[in-house]
């Protein structure tokens, strides 16, 4: 008895202190996201003050500076520059001369302020349930998504309002106690930004009748007595200018992410254009409303705003960049019946709030209408497409779970495993594969380019290679260059070469093995990644000047021709690429990842064979056309093999993950024929 007295207390004493890490645990991560937070908010702070005073808050220097509108005796909407509601210039005007005097502090801080009160707000309203730890780490993950946001960043930057729509609506809906409270609310928010109307059809149609009424009455009482202060210029804006139509910026300008602003930028204009415009504008505010009052009905509230708000995105006659924190909301919702396709829309939509376009999608002139529109394009999807999964769903809770090889042990014994790095059985979401290599690839060219230094030093490392390979007896490349000079076929050939087997296979080679091979794919590309962001690391620390780029030394350039050296041509790239990262080679470095992997995973050996010879032909034609040193293909093969190390290290051997997928088809297969097997001795197919 005493025996299991002791081990009683001792087991309590056990989860106890399970309990008690996992607390700590879970505070020491929430302290950690408040501190990225904060850091993200001093960011922002630094740079919009550290920005030169004329042009930072312009938006707000041209309503309250010293030449402001709100200065001006006459219409607020002589110039254009000011684009806000009546009611919004009447509230703005007796704060015109604090303004002027904390013009940079004062405002800033207390957008932050609105800011981190918006991201609180948006936490809380989770749809139930969420788990603690959902609960308390949403706060600061929100925050620091806000901060990130284009139009958190635009707002900061122009010295604009628009988070305060959005907040007011938020509280409205969540904070408040009361329908008539929260109507007033969102009353005032659509009194400063008229398409917030469209949330009172949303409270309506779900029973919340009293705070639509509410906010039908704020916003006509408020809007009223602006215009009976400043009837001329609330004329100018609800008759001359409907809404604010024509306010601003050209309707057509990239900042406006509307239907209207989308249409214009296609081409259509007059009747047609406004035609168009209001039967599109009409379908989807019919289509998104319906869903949004569904979502609410289904208590998923915050998604239902969200939606709304998306509509409102679409519709409007102008919806400016600082005015599109609608879409970043419709990150609550879920998507997807697997785990691995839960991540698609919410990577989706922070990456494409915090992100410019041009990084979304690539600089080809047939994806310009989808890359000049992909905001407004994330609003229409999630006001009207995107199939957002009821809480009565079966995998809303409870997704159809990944299966993953069993734990192996790394290589080295002190380099923990990390618990999200676990094999996967199964292929990746397609689309967020094809997300994720795209905005990986416009990071990885931004930061090569960044990465750039005077043209001394980069030949300055260009005699030190030259130097060591001269002392190793290894410097072929000018013999080889002028060789293939002599042999017109060889050189196109080798030119060709260069320039168009760059992507194009391992791009295929990735292909492949996602159709075919998924779990190798994975390994595959993260040896890939790896060997990247170690490429790039070289780039910053020694830019080098490639053989062509050193003068007095005699190279021919066979691919772009005779060089000017204070300005070298790189082809159509010149400007979009380092001329001096060279070092480590990536262009024989990812030729040798598709090499090794072909030789690993290629199941005859002629296709071995094969493809180790594009390392070859590749490493030939870089020293060949004078576009690399022969160390430079040295270090693009260190760079690959540490991505290949680091893989190995971090995830354990890949030998053992298809041991693993062998054992599951085996145990799948035992497991169909005792279960389906028909008494005749036939098998039939599992019931499903």
């Amino acid at each position: 008895m005493a025996n299991v007295e002791h081990g009683g207390r001792a087991g309590n004493a056990f989860g106890a202190g399970t309990v008690d890490t996992a607390r700590e645990r879970l505070r020491a991560l929430r302290i950690g996201l408040w501190l990225i937070a904060a850091v993200l908010a001093v960011r922002q702070v630094a740079v919009v003050l550290s920005t030169p005073k004329a042009e930072r808050l312009t938006d707000l220097e041209t309503w309250v500076g010293p030449n402001g509108v709100l200065h001006v005796k006459g219409s607020l909407y002589d110039s254009t520059q000011f684009t806000g509601t009546p009611f919004g210039g009447l509230v703005l005007k007796p704060f015109t001369r604090a303004a002027e005097q904390a013009l940079g502090w004062g405002w800033t801080f207390g957008t932050l302020s609105l800011v981190v009160a918006l991201g609180l707000v948006a936490a809380r309203a989770l749809p139930q349930p969420v788990s603690r730890r959902t609960s308390l780490l949403a706060a600061p993950v929100a925050v620091s998504l806000l901060m990130l946001s284009l139009p958190v960043r635009n707002t900061l930057y122009l010295g604009q309002t628009s988070v305060i729509p959005v907040l007011l609506v938020l509280l409205g809906c969540f904070a408040v106690r009361g329908e008539r409270a929260g109507g007033v609310l969102i009353g005032l928010a659509a009194a400063l930004q008229p398409t917030v109307l469209l949330f009172a059809p949303l409270l309506w149609f779900t029973g919340r009748r009293r705070a639509a009424g509410s906010t039908g009455v704020t916003f006509a009482a408020l809007t009223a007595l602006a215009w009976a202060a400043m009837p001329h210029d609330s004329n100018t804006y609800w008759v001359h200018h409907l809404a604010g139509v024509g306010l601003g910026k050209d309707a057509d300008d990239l900042t406006n992410q509307s239907l209207h602003g989308a249409l214009l930028r296609l081409g259509l204009n007059g009747p047609l254009e406004i035609g168009l415009f209001l039967l599109l504008g009409a379908a989807v505010a019919a289509v998104g409303l319906r869903r949004a009052v569904r979502y609410a009905k289904d208590g998923q509230l915050l998604l239902a705003v969200a939606v709304t708000g998306c509509v409102a995105v679409a519709v409007s006659p102008t919806t400016w960049q600082h005015q599109l924190l609608w879409v970043l909301l419709a990150v609550v919702g879920r998507v997807g019946r697997k785990t691995s396709d839960r991540f698609m829309w919410p990577v989706a939509v922070v990456l494409v709030m915090t992100l410019p376009a041009k990084m979304m999608l690539p600089n080809m002139a047939a994806l310009y209408p989808l890359r000049d529109n992909v905001t407004l394009l994330a609003a229409l999807a999630a006001a009207t497409v995107v199939p957002f999964l009821s809480r009565t769903s079966e995998y809303y809770r409870a997704p159809i779970t990944t299966d993953y090889a069993a734990a192996v042990p790394a290589r080295l014994s002190w380099v923990p495993l990390l618990p999200f790095w676990r094999k996967a059985l199964s292929r990746p979401n397609l689309l967020l594969e094809l997300l994720l290599i795209r905005v990986c690839y416009a990071a990885y060219s931004s930061v090569r380019l960044a990465a750039t230094s005077n043209r001394a030093t980069a030949e300055q490392h260009g005699h030190q290679i030259h130097s060591i390979e001269k002392a190793l007896f290894i410097d072929v490349e000018h013999w080889l260059n002028h060789t293939v000079v002599q042999v017109p076929w060889m050189k196109g050939f080798l030119s060709f070469y260069y320039e168009s087997f760059h992507f194009v296979v391992p791009l295929t080679i990735l292909g492949v093995l996602y159709a075919r091979r998924p779990t190798d794919y994975r390994w595959a590309r993260s040896s890939l990644g790896f060997a990247t962001l170690l490429g790039l690391l070289g780039f910053w620390l020694y830019p080098l000047a490639p053989p062509r780029l050193m003068p007095g030394l005699g190279f021919i350039d066979t691919v772009h021709g005779a060089q000017d050296f204070a300005k070298p041509d790189y082809g159509a790239m010149t400007a979009v690429t380092n001329q001096y990262a060279a070092m480590p080679s990536l262009h024989f470095g990812w030729s040798l990842w598709c090499g090794i992997v072909i030789a690993v995973l290629a199941p005859r050996w002629w296709m071995k064979a094969l493809g180790l010879l594009h390392p070859l032909f590749t490493v030939t034609a870089i020293v060949a056309t004078a576009n690399h040193w022969v160390l430079d293909a040295v270090g693009g093969a260190v760079a690959v093999g540490a991505g290949f190390g680091l893989t190995y290290v971090l995830s354990g051997p890949r030998a053992l993950v298809a041991d693993a997928i062998r054992t599951s088809e085996v145990s799948t297969a035992l497991a169909t024929e005792v279960g389906t097997t028909s008494s005749d001795g036939r098998l039939r197919s599992p019931a499903r």
